[in-house]
């Protein structure tokens, strides 16, 4: 089983520390870029703040069998 991580700002994502998320404070879309890059292979889903996601483009939301399922954030 794969685990849970969280990119975004850090008022974005840091209250889902408390469930357990691995947070990935990142914000900026360079460092966006760059930490979606470096996730774990361990990563099963991928919760992503609005502006991370826009900073991703298309490629989060790109399936293929080695990406985790990704989820954006309202």
């Amino acid at each position: 089983m794969g685990t849970v991580a969280a990119i975004g700002s850090r008022t974005g994502v840091c209250g889902l520390a408390l469930a357990g998320v691995d947070v990935l404070v990142a914000e900026d879309p360079d460092t966006v870029r760059r930490t979606w890059r470096t996730l774990p292979g361990t990563v099963g889903l991928v919760i992503l703040t609005a502006q991370a996601a826009e900073a991703l483009g298309g490629e989060a939301m790109a399936p293929g069998p080695s990406r985790p399922l990704t989820v954006v954030m309202p």
